[in-house]
């Protein structure tokens, strides 16, 4: 009786209950998409891997890739799965098997294997890759050097040696045709010694732009490229001047400077050692007879001790000027920049020539004469040069009582007008106190 009773109950209106199982099942499936739908998301840049690429190359033939290898990826998957997702999960594959050999076009498969079974759909855009074919072609180049970078303070970079010397080149025909040049790129930031440096290899077409190196293959293997660099110590030195003969009667021999004055010398730190000047022989400057200075262009890279050289060959060619003067005078070549500007109009501003110099004679005793110091007495006076121009304006020095000018000097000065925002203070630079 009991169990009919229970029975009873439990197959009471049984086709409701069905009915409200059902609907909230429902109704639960709808509030969990409500709350976790399908969505969409775009995953841009992902790399396209080609496989069966033996189909092509068996054949004697290689592939490029036409436009870019990578594609979009639009993924279908709920908010949760989607928000899982990372691109570098994503694997985009081009079956060549699957090619159409009229159009050269690859279907596209998208796999997101660590989320298998978890997402709806996933579809590349473009949902082709592009593939044209051609012959194999192989060509060797001569590998040249080119370095970046800065070494050491003191140090620069002297031979380099690049291993291999030569490279070998192989893909597609087309491809091949528009290398011009192969380039060991290296750094030598730093350097001070001796160094095996690493390279870069780096191709290039006829207007010196990079070549990609995504489809082609080389001999080098796992070995790479090396450059053996030397490395040179840097080194500032005078050069020293002797002369032969001996000037006119009269006339005295005074000494010999040179433009420049000194030069970058470059070696092993062992050959720079006891390097302290470079010495030019008398047979170089003659100056038998001379009643003036004696000028002369020397190649001086004939003088630089074994395993020392220049570091700008073109510092090779030094003037060297021997100063004569006659007995009882002394020749100064004084800056222009050094002169005291006296008396300059408030409208006007002084220019000249960088580096100018102006010659200046002087007679007197040996005694004086050796004495004599003009550093602070040189001036011209502008108070009669009122009107922008160039002008050679006379030189005006302040002599001790003995020595005097053996002929008057002049000096070539521009005036121009004073711009509005020049400061007085500037021109106060020219002016005597």
């Amino acid at each position: 009786m009991a169990q009919m009773i229970k029975k009873y109950k439990l197959t009471t209106n049984l086709s409701l209950k069905i009915v409200a199982f059902v609907f909230a099942a429902f109704l639960w499936l709808i509030v969990a998409n409500v709350d976790n739908p399908v969505v969409p998301n775009t995953y841009a840049n992902i790399p396209v891997t080609i496989v069966n690429e033996d189909v092509i190359t068996q054949g004697g033939e290689v592939y490029s890739v036409l436009d870019e290898q990578n594609v979009n990826v639009v993924v279908y998957a709920k908010r949760s799965v989607i928000q899982q997702i990372s691109s570098d999960e994503i694997v985009a594959t081009a079956d060549i098997k699957e090619m159409d050999a009229h159009t050269g076009l690859i279907p596209i498969k998208i796999t997101i294997p660590s989320h298998s079974g978890e997402y709806q759909s996933a579809e590349a855009s473009p949902r082709n890759i592009q593939i044209k074919t051609e012959k194999t072609g192989k060509a060797v180049f001569t590998l040249s050097v080119s370095a970046t970078g800065v070494p050491r303070d003191g140090y620069m970079t002297g031979e380099m040696k690049v291993n291999p010397e030569k490279i070998t080149i192989t893909g597609a025909e087309s491809k091949i045709s528009q290398i011009k040049k192969a380039e060991a790129k290296i750094n030598v930031d730093g350097l001070s010694k001796d160094t095996e440096v690493e390279a870069e290899l780096v191709l290039y077409d006829a207007a010196e732009n990079v070549i990609s190196q995504s489809q082609l293959s080389n001999n080098l293997g796992s070995e790479g490229i090396t450059v053996d660099v030397e490395v040179l110590q840097k080194k500032s030195v005078p050069v020293q001047f002797s002369v032969s003969g001996e000037p006119a009667e009269g006339y005295r021999y005074t000494g010999c400077t040179s433009e420049p004055a000194s030069v970058q010398i470059c070696g092993k730190s062992t050959a720079l050692a006891n390097v302290t000047e470079i010495t030019v022989p008398g047979s170089e400057m003659n100056i038998q007879g001379a009643t003036e200075k004696v000028e002369k262009t020397i190649d001086i890279s004939k003088y630089l001790p074994e395993g020392v050289s220049l570091v700008d060959d073109a510092a090779k060619n030094v003037t060297a000027t021997a100063t004569i003067e006659e007995d009882g005078t002394r020749t100064v070549d004084f800056m222009v920049a050094s002169i005291k500007i006296r008396n300059l109009s408030d409208s006007l501003q002084v220019s000249y020539e960088p580096d100018a110099e102006v010659i200046l004679t002087f007679r007197g005793s040996p005694k004086l004469l050796e004495a004599l110091d003009v550093s602070n007495a040189v001036s011209v006076n502008l108070q009669n040069f009122t009107k922008p121009g160039t002008y050679d304006v006379p030189v005006d020095v302040d002599l001790p009582t003995g020595v005097s000018l053996s002929e008057k000097a002049v000096v070539k000065l521009t005036l121009t007008e004073k711009e509005e925002q020049d400061s007085s203070e500037s021109q106060d630079l020219f002016k005597e106190q």
